[in-house]
């Protein structure tokens, strides 16, 4: 068979148009106009834009509930300053009478402010923004297996998105049963918030899962000639693995949604007990319903989401320290089996998150293990990171100033996370602050710090323009700063016993309003409300210069070439941007990801389709058709 004519994928040879707008084989080529071109697009890298700014939109809306739930933490019933609190009740009616956010209004604002940030941010740029963009040009296919499937995924996040957004002004408001939506809560509050976000939740899940097939379908059938499953940049293995996390763990609790769905809509009883009794009256239900069934079906997925999140981020910062540290990655073979095995292991530890529901002792014995199992490759990962830096000829610039972050600010997160995995400490920590502290490290300066470092990386191969580094350095420093006095001290908070989703912040349980009661919280630990408002407000000024930096960068940012960064994978080795189809000729792979400084070799960077002029086996194909 000649490998020239029979590989897959089917590579298409670059359009030659003639000067009456007609191929060599006579199909007429259209304009698709603008809808057609950037709004209803099928090309990937027009979908991954999409992604990003719509997430990154979403991003914006989850931080400012947050600011407002802080004020009511450090400020519980005073009125929202500056006009805020106001509009708020202009918009939202009685739940902010007199610009004061209510206890439901503040629940409403705790529950969308997760599910925001998880689902309709931090995921889809993480996963579906940077993964559209970056992982065909990475294999050097021409787009992905199934645009269409592409496009509608996209417009399934979107449209979920528009129905949680919705929600916020219907009667009675958004949802109020937190991110989590546990059963009976989210049943037995009479609002149709909830019905809201149920219906949200299904489009989202189908847009993840539609999404999910699409990569693994476009990793495993589209790579180029010689893209070896070794030779695979690390970032495509890391979506590889959560675009399984996403197809498995997903279907679950779509399908807990969709009966949680007919229990508020239809009144069955699939989470909701026998005997159960709403506002002391006895509830109107068939009954026989488990609400821990609830919780299973929700931390199945829950639980693998939190590497959702961060498998994507890891894989960028591998990307961003390679190149800058001009040197291979170390220990890459490790890299990917961490990787693999963390996708595994992900599935068999989401019950340590229900220590509280009365499991026996066998069982958390079974949960403690695992989670402490799966803390290795995590591990293993953050070392090779580190490790990568000895040596290194390292260029300190914006992508690497976020990427360097990363790995201190995901150390602090992954090991608070140690004494929540086990059973006799998570009595004590769980559903306090300490437990936002630490997922928040993972996420906020993990993930989304890992987020900013490829926004900056790939910004040139998108609009062939840098953006500004002072800007950046000015974004990167101030962010850094405020996030960690957000964060650390709530774990001071959460180890004091001040417990989460409270409205007041604690200010019941306080020795200024109970002097004489036992264990309240200490007036210390209550004024580290008003610093953390503080240091929020001031994060929110330090994405100002990003967000003028992103905007003013792509019509007046540097102008560079095609691989401004000299970086070795291929998605730098097309035109800037990328055309349709991604790549002027024939691609065709030669070695791995990572050739940095080899010995020999003119240029401290080897890309992967570089000819090998003296090793070059003779039935090599160079032109494909």
């Amino acid at each position: 068979m000649d490998a020239n004519v029979h590989q897959f994928p089917p590579y298409r040879e670059p359009d030659d148009h003639g000067h009456d707008g007609h191929d060599d084989h006579g199909h007429e080529h259209h304009d698709p106009g603008f809808w057609r071109g950037y709004v209803f697009s099928s090309d990937h890298k027009i979908i991954g834009i999409q992604y990003g700014f719509t997430a990154l939109c979403f991003m914006m809306f989850g931080f400012f509930l947050m600011l407002l739930m802080r004020w009511q933490i450090a400020h519980p019933s005073q009125p929202v300053p500056l006009g805020i609190g106001w509009f708020l009740e202009k918009i939202l009616g009685n739940a902010a009478a007199g610009g004061i956010i209510s206890p439901e209004l503040y629940n409403s604002f705790g529950a969308m402010h997760g599910t925001i940030m998880v689902f309709l941010a931090i995921v889809p740029l993480a996963f579906a923004a940077f993964g559209n963009y970056v992982v065909p040009l990475m294999i050097g296919a021409p787009d992905m297996a199934f645009p269409r499937v592409n496009m509608a995924s996209y417009q399934a996040y979107f449209l979920g998105g528009v129905i949680m957004f919705v929600s916020f002004f219907i009667p009675g408001g958004a949802a109020q049963a937190g991110w989590t939506s546990y059963s009976p809560l989210a049943t037995s509050i009479p609002t149709h918030g909830q019905l809201f976000w149920i219906i949200g939740m299904v489009f989202l899940i189908s847009s993840s899962l539609l999404g999910a097939v699409n990569f693994i379908a476009t990793i495993i059938q589209l790579r180029a000639p010689g893209m070896t499953w070794m030779r695979l940049p690390f970032f495509v293995w890391a979506q590889f693995v959560t675009a399984f996390l996403l197809l498995l763990a997903f279907p679950p609790l779509e399908a807990a949604a969709v009966m949680q769905l007919m229990d508020n809509a239809a009144h069955t009883s699939f989470f909701l007990p026998t005997g159960l009794a709403v506002g002391g009256n006895l509830a109107h239900i068939s009954g026989g319903g488990s609400p821990l069934l609830w919780q299973h079906l929700f931390w199945f997925l829950g639980h693998p989401e939190v590497y959702v999140l961060i498998l994507p981020g890891m894989g960028i910062v591998c990307e961003v320290i390679a190149c800058n540290t001009r040197k291979p990655i170390w220990g890459y073979k490790s890299l990917v089996y961490s990787v693999l095995l963390i996708g595994f292991l992900s599935f068999i530890v989401w019950a340590h998150h229900m220590y509280l529901t009365g499991m026996g002792t066998n069982i958390s014995a079974f949960f403690q293990a695992t989670t402490m199992i799966i803390s290795i490759p995590s591990v293993i990962i953050l070392t090779c990171l580190f490790i990568s830096l000895w040596g290194g000829s390292i260029r300190i610039n914006t992508p690497m100033l976020f990427a360097l972050a990363f790995l201190p600010m995901f150390g602090i997160g992954g090991l608070t996370g140690l004494p929540l995995g086990f059973n006799a400490s998570d009595v004590y920590l769980h559903d306090t602050y300490y437990v936002i502290a630490h997922f928040h490290y993972v996420v906020a300066p993990g993930t989304i710090f890992a987020l900013f470092a490829g926004i900056y990386f790939w910004f040139p191969k998108m609009t062939g323009r840098k953006m500004n580094e002072f800007w950046g350095s000015m974004h990167f420093w101030s962010s850094l700063i405020f996030m960690n006095l957000v964060f650390m001290p709530m774990f001071v908070q959460g180890i004091k016993g001040m417990l989460r989703r409270m409205a007041d912040g604690g200010a019941n349980y306080s020795a200024a309003l109970v002097p004489n009661a036992v264990d309240t919280l200490p007036g210390y630990v209550m004024e580290l409300h008003h610093w953390i408002l503080w240091a929020a407000i001031c994060l929110g000024f330090a994405q100002i210069p990003f967000i003028i930096n992103l905007f003013w960068s792509i019509n007046h940012g540097e102008k560079v070439g095609d691989n401004p960064w000299e970086a070795t994978t291929i998605d730098w080795q097309t035109p800037t941007p990328p055309p349709h189809g991604n790549f002027a000729d024939p691609v065709h792979v030669y070695r791995g990801p990572y050739e940095y400084s080899v010995p020999g070799h003119a240029t401290d960077f080897t890309p992967q389709n570089e000819p090998d002029t003296t090793t070059i086996p003779a039935n090599v194909p160079i032109h494909a058709h």
